[in-house]
Order: C-alpha cells, then structure tokens, then sequence
C-alpha cells in the first residue's frame, strides 16, 4: 500500500496554525511576566517603606492606591439585598423576643447589624453595650478586651503594654489610643504585605491544640486573617494569675465545632451571665463565622473568606484584591460566577431560598425559647426550687447556645444552612423539653394551665418587661459621645496617632 502523503496545502496549513499557537502563547507569557514586572516594581520601589504595625492606613496609600481606594470604600453603606443591608440596622427592633433572650446581658439594651470595617469604631462607641463613661479613661461596663478587633492601633497597643494588661484595663483607657478603623496592618506585615497574624488569641487557639499557624498556607491565611476575629470568644479569668482576668480566649481545645466549644464550656461550669428572668446559665455566643464556615460546602472545598468577600479585579496589568469588604452579592461577577455557570439571578435567589428557611426556623425558635424564659421565671415566682428547676435550666442553656451559636455567626445560612437547620433544629427539641419540665414543677406547686405572657411584641415593651430604664442609659449615652469621645479624637490627633482621612 502506498503511504498517504498531506497535500502541500495542509502542510502549510499546520505549520500556520502551529505559528499561531506558539504567537499566542508569547503574548501570554509576555502578558504574565509584564505583570509579574509591574508588581515587583511596585514591592521594589516603594515611596514610603515601614515596618512594624502601622496604624494609620493613609500611610499604605501612596504604595497601595488601588488596595487603599477600595479599602476606604468600605465607608460606603449603600448596599441592600432581601435580607440584609451596609447600613445600621436595629435587630432588637425587628425581633423583640431576643430582648428577652438576652435580659441580664448589655446585649438586651443594643444589639445592631454591623456596618463596614472603616465604621466599626463608630459603631463600638456608639452601641449602648460599651456604657457611657463619664471620665477619660475609666467608667465603662465593659474591660479593655471589648476593643480587640477593632483597628491596628490594638496590636501595636499590645506591643507596648503586653496583651494581658490590654485586656485587664477597662475600656475607656484606651478611648484616646484606639482610634483608626480596621485596616491594613491588622492583616498584613507592613513591611512584605504578607498576610500576617496580629492578635495572640488565634495563636493561641493553634497552640492549644497543638498546632502552629506560622506553618498555615497562604490559601489558609486568606482566611485565617479573618478568623483572628470572626469567631467564638469568651473572657477568661485566671484566679492563680489575676493580671491576666478578661483574657481573650477562643474555646478551641477539642474541635471547632458548637458541640466542641459545649463541651469545652461545661467542663469549666462557664457561663457567660445568669439569665435575669429564668436563671439559666447562659452560654453567649460571639460570632462564630469562621467555625460554621468551616461546616459549609465552600468551607470544605478549600474556598476562603477572601475569595469571596475580596475577589480580584485587574487594573492594567496589576491583578489585586478588592478590599471593600461586603456581600459576595454586591459584585456576583467578580464571586459567584468565577466558578458556577448559573445566572447571576439563579444564584441570588438561591441565597434568599436559604436565608428564608433558616429564618423561619429561627423565629419558631425564638419565640419557644422567649416563653421558656418567662415560664421558668414563672415558677419561680410560684415557690419552684433550684433541684426542680436545675434539668429544665439546662436544657435552656443547650437551647439557646444552638440559637445564639447559629444566629451571631455572621453569613451562617449561607456558609452552612444545613448546620444552622440542624443547631436550630435540635434547640428547638431542647427548648420544647424545657418547656414541658417547667409545666411538671408548676403541676407539683398547684398551678395548671398556660403561663400569661406579657406584651413584648416591640422592642421598647420587651425592655420595660425585663426593667430596663431605656431613656436613662440612652441620655448617659448621648452625653457621652457628646462630652468624652470628642476628647480622646483630640488627644489622638495631638499625638499623632489619628490623621484626616
């Protein structure tokens, strides 16, 4: 058989084609080490090299303009979607019954959704939780670790003073140092950019379990930044060591699971308040954002806090990531779509389809829990005793700490809405076991029947209920923001320490 030969024609053909492929692929590599150049002129050849922790962020804008620019447009509070917005929103308001939840807490006087990181200062000295000193640097409610999360002036505060006196000191101390919002030194090493941890809890947290998190990824700091603050917390007292009392601590030892930080809790017979209505000893979740995250599908395939909530974007030939900090809803091209191919509208209304059966799980719940609270006090004010009570009282505590642990972990029913259904749901079965015991103990003191329950349909007849005095702490607070926190913005900009944005 004769070997088929190509025509001449082909032959040119392929050599064509192969010419093309190998023009396309030098404009590739020429495209990639150009930006590869540009970014290492930018590193190389920087205007206002630092070190150290750096608190006032204009210092990083010369170098960082396009980091900067975006990072200051977390100023912005314009975003809006079905279930959440940037802007303050009053959570009371909207759901009284968490009044009630909380009564005994500060978290029953204020509790608002969060505006964006440039804002979380404001927000902190604005909430009524912080109290209303009437002196420069004493006079809260509150100890110095409320501002751990706040800003780069608390890292470099810790260098200074040791995180143990931080912590131990009360919050109005550090009003006048304190000062610049969230920002670049809270994430990055001044000096490289790179990711770096800030805060001694997280480290902490790996230490205990016998991890170290200088041996993280940089696929894992993308997320790790974030979890120095987006997590569960409590204060801990050290009676051997009472410098280090109000210490910050993440309850990390056996897992990073609720049932692992449950357990971790009820082995110290920890509670974060006595509940002023039913007594409960009650567990007050922080916000949990990165544990559940972990739970959820996203978590789990490897995606990180960043990838979403700080996608990249391209300006010429630098590839950076978008700092205004938001909704991955707000920017669907740049989040969702990098890597599902359903619309854009698809995925936005999957969203709300989760959000809208966590919510309507977490109403069920909030409303048991509420009258859980009120019968409890109920039997109380009938002769119940504390072994009577002791077994419906836990299981108040488990019901709630499934609800708080859910609900305060910022985006949980979308990072995991099958874990926040399965904590919802099984404080549902707590709360209505709770219930039930309390009918027993109010059976055995004479009394049948459904327990009256008060009015607490707004927030201001919930807060009259558990006898709070809402025009006094507001008037202490007004006078406060008026009178004290105009002196430490002073203070700060005389010493340097706070520049115009």
């Amino acid at each position: 058989m004769s070997e088929k030969k190509l025509k001449p024609i082909h032959s040119w053909l392929i050599f064509g084609g192969c010419m093309v492929i190998v023009f396309v692929l030098g404009l590739l590599v020429s495209s990639l080490m150009e930006r590869r150049a540009e970014v290492a002129s930018i590193f190389n050849n920087r205007k206002n090299p630092m070190q150290g922790i750096v608190t006032q962020n204009q210092k990083f804008k010369s170098d960082f303009p396009r980091e900067y620019e975006t990072w200051k447009a977390t100023e912005k509070t314009d975003f809006q979607s079905k279930y959440m917005s940037s802007d303050v929103q009053d959570v009371l308001e909207a759901r009284p019954n968490m009044v009630i939840l909380w009564a005994g807490y500060a978290f029953s006087w204020d509790y608002k959704a969060p505006r964006g990181h440039f804002h979380a200062l404001d927000d902190h000295r604005e909430i009524l939780r912080t109290g209303f000193p009437t002196e420069l640097y004493d006079g809260s409610n509150q100890p110095g670790t409320c501002w751990t999360c706040k800003g780069p002036d608390v890292p470099r505060l810790m260098e200074e003073v040791g995180p143990a006196e931080f912590y131990k000191a009360n919050w109005a101390k550090w009003g006048a140092d304190v000062v610049n919002p969230i920002g670049c030194s809270d994430c990055h090493d001044s000096e490289t950019m790179d990711l770096h941890i800030s805060r001694p809890a997280l480290r902490e947290a790996f230490a205990a379990r016998g991890m170290d998190v200088d041996k993280a990824t940089h696929n894992e700091m993308r997320s790790l930044v974030c979890a120095q603050c987006h997590v569960e917390y409590y204060f801990h007292d050290y009676p051997e060591t009472p410098e280090k009392d109000q210490y910050l601590t993440f309850p990390w030892k056996y897992g990073l699971t609720l049932e692992d930080a449950e357990k971790y809790y009820d082995e110290m017979g920890y509670a974060d308040y006595i509940h002023a209505l039913s007594k409960a000893p009650i567990l007050k979740a922080q916000h949990p954002g990165y544990e559940t995250s972990l739970q959820g599908i996203h978590g789990q395939r490897g995606v990180t806090c960043a990838d979403c909530h700080m996608p990249y974007t391209a300006d010429g030939g630098v590839k950076y990531s978008d700092h205004q900090i938001q909704s991955p809803l707000a920017k669907m091209d740049r989040t969702c779509l990098v890597c599902h191919r359903e619309s854009e509208e698809t995925l936005r209304q999957n969203v709300y389809e989760r959000q809208e059966k966590c919510l309507e799980v977490r109403g069920r719940l909030e409303d048991l829990l509420a009258k859980a609270h009120i019968e409890a006090k109920f039997a109380w004010d009938k002769g119940a005793t504390e072994a009577e009570m002791k077994d419906a009282l836990q299981d108040i505590r488990k019901s709630q700490w499934r609800w708080d642990y859910a609900v305060a972990s910022h985006g949980a029913s979308f990072h995991a809405p099958q874990e926040v259904l399965r904590l919802m749901g099984d404080g549902i079965d707590y709360a209505g076991q709770a219930r039930l015991k309390i009918a027993k103990v109010l059976a055995k003191h004479g009394f049948a029947g459904e327990v009256p329950m008060p009015d607490i349909s707004t927030k201001a007849k919930a807060q009259a209920y558990i006898g709070l005095d809402m025009l006094a702490m507001e008037s202490k607070k007004k006078a406060f923001m008026e009178n004290i926190v105009p002196q430490w913005l002073t203070i700060a900009k005389e010493n340097g320490k706070l520049l115009d944005y």
